[in-house]
């Protein structure tokens, strides 16, 4: 007879793996969007659900650790899945960031978009290695995600550079800076995700 313990664990894992999923489809969905032109349809309501499901892993977690004093591993588990919970939060928030720089600018078809859609393509690779090393529990993958967060970095700061400096189209300086540090900060949690996955299996804390 499983344990009630590990019926909760169950129910959280599957919770944030509803997460990753649809956090990688609001963020790909905002980046088409930029791409290609037009809207991008979804990204509010799968943002909205992403924060709804954020918020049950964190009190299903609480719950969890004052009814059933966890220990060791499980324990580990519980703390880093509010953290995880956070993180797919924040992808999702971002892609919602992204849309609404789309809306605000307009058409951007003029601008030399290279700069950005390289580093969305860095970005979203990150996000893919994020949840399958959460998914698979899978340290290696976690511990290569850092290493790509230096090129997303440098690219907003290049980008943001040129913008300070005046120039280009202040239009597409200014929404490019923009996305760019969304991007910037989804690199950061899907970084920080790898750390958590590694303190899941490990018990490595994070530094």
């Amino acid at each position: 007879m499983p344990r009630l313990m590990d019926i909760g664990l169950e129910q959280i894992n599957g919770l944030l793996l509803e997460m990753a999923s649809l956090s990688q489809q609001a963020v790909s969905a905002s980046i088409d969007a930029y791409i290609k032109g037009g809207k991008a349809e979804g990204v509010k309501d799968m943002s909205h659900r992403i924060h709804a499901l954020h918020r049950q892993v964190s009190d299903l977690s609480m719950e969890m650790i004052a009814r059933y004093q966890p220990v060791a591993s499980d324990l580990r588990f519980l703390k880093s899945s509010v953290e995880i919970s956070y993180g797919f939060f924040r992808y999702g928030r971002y892609a919602l960031d992204i849309t609404e720089v789309l809306d605000m600018f307009g058409d951007l078809s003029k601008c030399d978009r290279n700069s950005v859609v390289d580093t969305a393509r860095k970005t979203q690779e990150m996000i893919r290695m994020s949840v399958d090393a959460f998914a698979k529990r899978d340290v290696e993958m976690a511990r290569k995600i850092p290493s790509m967060d230096d090129a997303v970095d440098s690219s907003y700061r290049e980008n943001l550079r040129r913008t300070i400096q005046g120039k280009g189209d202040v239009k597409c300086s200014l929404s490019a800076t923009l996305i760019l540090r969304y991007l910037e900060r989804i690199a950061d949690h899907a970084t920080y995700i790898g750390e958590m996955v590694e303190y899941i299996a490990t018990g490595v804390e994070p530094n």
